[in-house]
């Protein structure tokens, strides 16, 4: 489980890529410290496990379905990730539930500065519109953010000079994927619900007032 505050940007320092998987190499000075095999790590939102670990240096295999579904695959030598080590339980919750499970991804439309922050529109498909609201959460590349508009296209986030200087989203560019992590609870209760109403037509008896009248109970 993870919190969408990003700890710092590492650097990918090799990756081997298979016919569908890949292999990671990834410097980071921070999420290293108290690492060890076996952890989780987010890295540019997607949750991968430590399988390797030398100094500020570990590596994490991608399996062929995260590779499909996440911007993994664009990375090369040198690209920056933001990072985030899974949340300690006696820490702080400084941002929203995040599970490195991505649902999908968006592309960047728009930058736009407005004083102090920068405007970042990103489309998406259907499937992930439809469980973002406004003043909801969004987990963009990993970060924590709240939305500030939405449409059937397309939804906007307004960036902070702290998180601009802290993650790598505004070192984008305009075309570039990301990464995106709908708010969980949102899946949940669409399942709930959807599941409800399954079981109920399962177990419909089909008797109505009207079939009472039709046949002459009422």
């Amino acid at each position: 489980m993870f919190t969408g505050i990003v700890e710092e940007v590492g650097t990918i320092k090799e990756i081997k890529k298979g016919s569908k998987s890949a292999i990671l190499t990834i410097k980071g000075d921070v999420v290293t410290k108290d690492s060890k095999l076996g952890d989780s790590i987010a890295v540019n939102g997607v949750c991968l496990t430590v399988t390797s670990l030398s100094g500020n240096i570990f590596t994490a295999d991608v399996m062929a379905e995260t590779m499909r579904r996440t911007s993994l695959g664009d990375l090369s030598a040198g690209s920056k990730v933001n990072l985030e080590r899974a949340m300690a339980a006696n820490g702080r919750f400084g941002g929203h539930i995040v599970s490195g499970h991505i649902d999908g991804i968006g592309t960047i439309q728009n930058f736009l500065r407005e004083d102090n922050a920068v405007w970042v529109t990103i489309g998406a498909e259907s499937k992930i519109l439809k469980y973002i609201i406004e003043k909801g959460s969004i987990a963009i590349d990993g970060i924590s953010l709240t939305v500030a508009y939405v449409d059937e296209s397309c939804f906007k986030v307004s960036i902070i000079p702290h998180t601009a200087s802290e993650t790598t989203l505004l070192t984008k560019k305009v075309g570039d994927v990301v990464n995106l992590e709908n708010d969980v609870v949102g899946k949940y209760v669409e399942k709930l619900l959807g599941y409800k109403d399954e079981k109920e037509s399962k177990h419909s008896s089909g008797i109505s007032e009207d079939f009472l009248i039709k046949n002459g109970f009422m």
